[in-house]
């Protein structure tokens, strides 16, 4: 990785400012946490920093309050919850503290009492209008707290925001923590120097929403593999009337030029031969399988790929080395409409001599759901940062940290 890691800086004694991700979802009372996922992935980069002696300050947004406090988005239940956690991952008692603003004269004073190994969690950082806007003067304010800025919040990395950018510029060093690490070297190795064959499902609602992805890795994919609502727009491009399944029917032109790149670039570009059509978009639809290039009955949607398509799709990704996958085969919420999206994750779980990465929040609860996610080599943090990689664009938040020299 060209960028410092947070094993590249020494810790110990000094005030460390790591940027983490907690937004966790809350009770909607704002008092308990119902998921603890992305507090536990950054466990080994504060295992480090706590190891090395370092004085801890974490610093996170929570929601969309809008710029102002909002007592149902504050991070003050994290700290029990981190604290617990800490203390079964070091095996010893952690002492976690919590200071009800980010900026100011109380976070100033609260984070000069910090001890070396001890943790200090900042309030929310959206709770001010400035952290959105990448004002210089708060993240000056947030880099008074400091000597070193770590960021291992991956999935607020594609966010120009003043503590993921605007606080690397007046910190003497910027590194990345493991958790980032850990994400750029799978993602940047997908796109760099992939095992192959590599393939890449995507799936999910638009077309829109993952162009530039099918753009970036046509050049690189050895096949992509097309599910979920957006592979009707492709069909209606390939000539096929697909009834009233999603449609947006302004890309057509950009779907028929994706796959005439693909046919240049001799990539397979697959997109399902059956489905499961329905005739309403509810759990209790009437279903029934539909096959082959003809046109769907007019009134009728589908709302996940069928057999035939599973069994194309499992052969395609029991033969790759590498598979990237973003975005479910159907609307897997509904039980009559999950097949497709389980035999999937089942299929990447199942073939253990590739690299798998799973990115987008629906593709990783698909995997939890299909309780094959400990089988997935990474499973992404970053939803939006992890689509945009895969699209190719930079992301500010990494692109801040300070360059490694050697």
């Amino acid at each position: 990785m060209p960028k410092l890691s947070i094993r590249d800086l020494s810790l110990e004694h000094k005030h460390v400012l790591i940027r983490v991700d907690f937004n966790v979802p809350l009770s909607e009372d704002g008092t308990q946490i119902m998921e603890d996922t992305r507090i536990r992935e950054t466990l080994p980069t504060l295992e480090y920093a706590l190891r090395h002696r370092a004085k801890v300050i974490l610093a996170s947004h929570l929601g969309r309050p809008k710029g102002k406090p909002n007592s149902k988005m504050s991070l003050r239940p994290v700290v029990d919850r981190l604290r617990q956690l800490l203390d079964q991952h070091l095996d010893q008692s952690v002492n976690v503290g919590f200071s009800p603003d980010c900026v100011g004269k109380t976070a100033e004073e609260t984070t000069c009492m910090l001890e070396s190994g001890q943790v200090l969690l900042l309030e929310n950082l959206r709770f001010h209008a400035e952290e959105e806007k990448n004002d210089p003067a708060f993240a000056r304010e947030l880099a008074k707290l400091c000597e070193l800025y770590v960021n291992d919040a991956f999935g607020s990395a594609h966010r120009a925001h003043a503590s993921t950018e605007g606080i690397t510029h007046f910190v003497e060093q910027s590194a990345a923590g493991l958790l980032m690490e850990k994400e750029l070297n799978y993602l940047g190795k997908a796109l760099r120097d992939p095992d192959k064959p590599f393939i890449a499902i995507l799936g999910g609602a638009k077309v829109s929403d993952k162009i530039e992805v099918i753009q970036n890795l046509l050049g690189k994919v050895d096949a992509l593999l097309i599910g979920g609502g957006m592979a009707y727009t492709f069909l209606k491009a390939r000539g096929q009337n697909v009834g009233k399944s999603l449609l947006e029917a302004d890309k057509l032109d950009v779907a028929r030029e994706a796959m005439d790149t693909a046919a240049k670039r001799g990539a397979r570009f697959l997109l399902p031969v059956d489905h499961i059509l329905a005739d309403k978009f509810a759990a209790d639809a009437h279903t029934q399988a539909f096959s082959g290039n003809g046109d769907f009955p007019a009134d009728w949607m589908a709302l996940d790929i069928g057999p035939k398509t599973i069994r194309l799709f499992v052969d395609e990704i029991s033969r790759a080395r590498t598979i990237v996958w973003n975005g479910p085969m159907g609307v897997f919420e509904m039980p009559a409409f999950a097949h497709g999206t389980m035999q999937v994750a089942q299929a990447v779980a199942n073939n253990t001599v590739a690299t798998s990465i799973v990115g987008g929040g629906d593709s990783v609860a698909a995997v939890y759901q299909a309780g094959v996610a400990e089988k997935i080599t990474h499973i992404s943090t970053g939803g939006g940062a992890s689509l945009e990689f895969l699209e190719g664009k930079k992301l500010p938040g990494v692109e801040a940290l300070t360059e490694k020299t050697s």
